[in-house]
Parts: C-alpha cells; structure tokens; sequence
C-alpha cells in the first residue's frame, strides 16, 4: 500500500482520496496555492449561509428549550471532529471527511424530522422532499456567493459523498427500501455524473457513521439533561447499561453531571475503535489500492463489527421509543409540523407574500415551480423564523417548553 502525504503533512493510504488528483469541479477555478481543493471545499461549506442557519435548528430539542441542547450545528462540529479522528487513524483525508461531515445536514427543514415530514407530505404533488436531496440543491444552486456560478462548485468527491454517504442510490447495492430517488439527484447527476451505482470514497463512509456515533451518544446526553429518560432507563440497553454501571461503581460518589459525560465519552471510543477495528479488517480483506477500488466493491469498508452495529440498533430503537416519542418531544413536533404545513399552503395559494428574489423563481399560485421554490424557502427557514413567519403572516402559535 503506498502512502503520500498531502500539502500539510497528513501520510495518506493509497485508497484515499488524494486532494491533487481528484475529479475536479463542475465549473473549473484556478487551483489554489495555499490550500487543497478539500480544504478549500471545508471553507467554503463554514462561510455558507446555510451552515449558519443550522444554529437555530432542531436536533430534537426546538431551538428555545434552552442554550446546552444540540442545535444541527453544534451536532455537526462534534461529527466533524469524530470523521477526522477516524479517517486521520485509517489514513483517509480528513479534510474531505471533515467537509463532508460540516455539510451533512445543511438541507434539514426547520423542526427537525417532524419538519421534514410535514414538508414531505405537503409536497406529495410535486415530487416530495428529502434532506438529503435538499443538501445538493444547497451546495449546487441555493447558495449565490460567487459571480461566476450558482452553489458553492464543490469538487466531484464532496457532491458524492453528500449524495451516496448511506450507500449506492442505484444498482444491485442500492439499499432495498431506498424508494425513488429524488429528482433533484437525478437532474444534477445529468449534468455531473456521480456514479449513483456504486459506493462513496471511504471519507463519506466515515462520515456517515460519524454521524450515527455524534447523535446517538449525544441524545443519550440530552436526554438526560432534559429529564426524558433516567440513567435507571438504560440499564437494560447494550453497551450502554454497561458502561454507566462500571462508571457508577468505579466513582459511586460522582454527581450525575460528571457520570453522565464520563460515560458517554467512554461510549464514543467504544464505538470509534470497533469502527476502526472493523474498517482495518475489511481494508485488508479488500485491499483496494486506489479511492476508485473502494468504490468498486460490493460492500462498505467503513463499518461496526457485527456485535458494535447490534448494539448501535439496540440503543437506536431505545432513543426513539423513549426519547423521539416522548410525549414533550411529540407536541413540540406537532407545532413544528403545523407551522410548515401552514405556511406552505400560504405561500403556494399567494406567493407574493414570498421575499422578492423569492418570487422570480416561481411560475403561478398552485404551480409545481412556485412548489418547489416554496419548499426551498421553508426548509431553509430555522425555528425561530419559521415561528415568526408563521405569527406575521397567520397568528399566534403555542411553544411548548420542556416538562
């Protein structure tokens, strides 16, 4: 396996993604001097608009519950700084990783799942709405800072791990309950071909399950803090029970605070190192020599052991029986659903109530172009805009706060 180090000094495996010889952008630029095309895509993701917005956008929690909730911003730095840990120690580029990690969530809706769901339904008409579809369609047309194109012209490897980081979209590796694939994918990849048929780099793996570790740890930890499950309640949870109880035993005078981030730290390395463990496995089983071998196979290199990923379904089932189905989490999610749903009726039947740049996009009230102009702007909306949109324009709106 050959190794080559980057501009700063990261030594890359040979099946990395190599910053000076990927696949370039859609719209050519003149390289930079002082930075690799992933860095350069990792900046230009931060000084977005869209990243921003993320500050004020739900995680579980609605943006006002309180100041120590996960927002979809701080949720994305803490999956970025466990994608580049990772990929540092399997000798993948951490930049991509990292880019892709901060991009990750950029298309979520304001209200988070509930959110989408609601915008989801709204648009049956007009093709639907997906997340991750709306993150392309940021990063490829919604952002407007450069004069010579619309996006932010990320390079070929970023775009596809931001569209295949769960896997093929297409062919016989495609995920079997995928569904069709959104149009938006399908209109880009005609421009831009992102081999929908076969598996991401190993930064966009990485990436994906960064993101499974972030969350799944950290609603544990907010959970808690909220109130909506016990330390008692994880006892009978794999991995987890566990590990509090070997924390509460070492140190069983330590205050919940400190035992609750204790535990979880603990729990994040756990689950990092199988990944490792697993991915070093699987790379030497596959020994694929090049980015491209990797996405060549028919299975991910990136991945829990068997054991690791059981007991990451465990603890996923547990946090949306008890903590996404709470009854707190539930009418918040019904105020948030409302609001979507309502201003998206109002601004498909009289769009001139959109901002003026809002309004060229679209075609006529009720029209599949005014719907899917009205879609983007809502689900670029945070919380708190979409809750004062939704009292200028239809009336007051009950907040629920937590109980």
């Amino acid at each position: 396996m050959e190794a080559n180090p980057t501009a700063y000094g990261q030594i890359l495996a040979s099946y990395a993604c190599q910053p000076g010889h990927g696949r370039g952008r859609q719209f050519r630029e003149t390289p930079s001097t002082n930075r690799t095309e992933y860095q350069r895509d990792r900046d230009r993701v931060i000084h977005s608009a869209a990243f921003r917005r993320l500050k004020h956008k739900t995680q579980v929690f609605v943006y006002h519950v309180g100041d120590y909730y996960r927002t979809r911003l701080t949720h994305s730095i803490e999956v970025s700084q466990i994608a580049r840990s990772i990929s540092r120690t399997l000798g993948l580029n951490e930049d991509l990783a990292e880019a892709l990690a901060l991009a990750h969530d950029l298309g979520h809706t304001p209200f988070g799942h509930s959110g989408e769901d609601a915008l989801d339904a709204a648009m049956a008409d007009f093709g639907g709405f997906d997340h991750n579809a709306q993150t392309l369609v940021i990063l490829t047309r919604l952002e407007r800072r450069y004069a010579q194109f619309d996006g932010l012209n990320l390079t070929w490897e970023t775009l596809e791990g931001v569209v295949k980081h769960n896997g093929p979209l297409t062919g016989p590796n495609a995920a079997k309950d995928g569904g069709p694939i959104a149009q938006a994918v399908v209109d880009f990849d005609r421009l831009f071909p992102l081999e929908l048929s076969s598996f991401a780099g190993g930064e966009a793996q990485v990436a994906a399950l960064s993101d499974d570790i972030a969350y799944n740890n950290h609603d544990i930890d907010d959970g808690l803090r909220a109130g909506l499950i016990s330390i008692a309640d994880l006892a009978g949870v794999p991995l987890v029970g566990p590990v509090f109880e070997d924390v509460a035993a070492r140190w069983p005078d330590l205050e919940q605070g400190r035992l609750v981030h204790e535990s979880v730290r603990r729990l994040i390395n756990a689950m990092v190192t199988d990944l490792i463990e697993e991915s070093r496995r699987r790379t030497a089983a596959a020994a694929p020599e090049s980015a491209d071998d990797i996405r060549a196979l028919d299975h991910p290199v990136v991945a829990f052991s068997r054991a690791m990923a059981k007991n990451d379904r465990a603890l996923k089932d547990f946090l949306f029986a008890r903590m996404y189905r709470h009854d707190t989490v539930n009418r918040m999610s019904e105020t948030g659903s409302k609001v979507v749903r309502e201003l998206f009726e109002l601004f498909l039947s009289e769009p001139g109530l959109l901002p003026e740049d809002w309004q060229r996009a679209g075609d006529r009230p009720g029209g599949p172009v005014t719907a899917r102009m009205v879609g983007d702007y809502i689900a670029g909306m945070t919380d708190r805009y979409a809750l004062r949109a939704y009292e200028r324009l239809i009336g007051p709106v009950e907040v629920h706060e937590l109980t």
